[in-house]
């Protein structure tokens, strides 16, 4: 049944990725005075975009590179742009992954990213990091990473609403400048990937400080992409899920929701645990009342990410930027 709804579909995928193709086709994008890297993917939700952003960010920022982190800010209802302040905006504001994001580095959202990069750079920065936008043909990139799961790949391979692809794999992989396989085996790649000339950055998600959940009975739940790698985590880590509850990406969770799962966790004697993307979207007084496990991107081969992003770090000694702005 799924196939058969699936191959109904198919022609609509094929419609979006004809107007897609058009629209970069035609495309005059803004060339940002600083080095712009993209972190995208080509399918819809749960590659792992956002932990890759941040350590790139991260990375920028340990070199005396100020990176400024550029997103649309889904979810939330300000149109933008504006720079994220955790402390003033929600995730109802700004979107959960824009929250993550502020907490680590200057982030800005707007629907607009030609503007939002305009106001990055007004603001300081000194490097883009766009999470997301690899479709999006408007901001010229110095480089793009298309990060895939290293366990769901592709999927079925097919377009949406078809399958979960954004646009075909090898138009989407023709103008990358590598991959960045997450949680996959650096002995082998998926098939889509074979014949692919570029750099392939083999990365792995790591839990922060989860040591604590070993032997620990846990009520975990979930509203993300794919809720099922954040449970296989916490199995890893050797928790005992006695109750797993998984939501729709970006979920807004409600007082009922949080409440049938307190009343769980109270029956089982166990207590809640989500992960950071979803705690973020919980209202403030629930908090507290909630275990998060955060997760870092950890890089397998550093020496090969240094050699991708050399051109980059050469841009941003070369570059002639704008000025800083009064008291920067």
């Amino acid at each position: 049944m799924a196939s058969l709804v699936s191959g109904l579909l198919t022609p609509i995928g094929a419609a979006l990725d004809a107007a897609g193709r058009l629209r970069r086709a035609v495309a005059r994008p803004y060339r940002a005075p600083v080095p712009v890297i993209c972190v995208g993917n080509l399918v819809a939700g749960g590659a792992g975009k956002t932990p890759v952003v941040l350590s790139l960010a991260d990375i920028l920022e340990r070199r005396g590179i100020a990176a400024h982190i550029v997103m649309r800010g889904y979810g939330g209802r300000l149109s933008g742009p504006l720079a994220v302040a955790p402390e003033i905006h929600d995730a109802a504001d700004v979107g959960d992954e824009a929250l993550l994001a502020a907490a680590q580095a200057p982030c800005w959202v707007a629907r607009n990213r030609v503007a939002a990069v305009r106001a990055a750079v007004g603001g300081g920065a000194r490097a883009i990091v766009l999470d997301d936008g690899f479709q999006n043909p408007s901001v010229a990139k110095d480089l793009s990473l298309v990060v895939v799961d290293g366990g769901y790949g592709f999927g079925n391979g097919r377009l949406l609403p078809a399958g979960p692809l954004r646009e075909k794999i090898a138009a989407g992989l023709g103008r990358a400048d590598a991959v960045v396989l997450l949680d996959g085996d650096p002995a082998r790649r998926p098939a889509e990937l074979i014949g692919f000339d570029r750099p392939v950055l083999h990365a792995r998600l790591e839990a922060i400080s989860g040591e604590h959940f070993a032997r620990a009975r846990v009520v975990a739940f979930a509203g993300i992409g794919r809720p099922e790698k954040f449970f296989a985590t916490l199995r890893r880590l050797g928790a005992n899920l006695v109750c797993i509850q998984a939501f729709p990406d970006h979920h807004a969770f409600r007082e009922s929701d949080l409440a049938e799962l307190r009343e769980i966790a109270e029956r089982e004697q166990a207590p809640l645990v989500t992960t950071h993307k979803d705690w973020v979207r919980l209202p403030p007084e629930w908090r507290s009342q909630v275990e998060v496990l955060r997760v870092q991107v950890r890089w397998r081969d550093e020496p090969a990410l240094e050699a991708t992003l050399a051109p980059v770090l050469r841009r941003c000694t070369l570059a002639e930027l704008p000025p800083r702005p009064h008291g920067g």
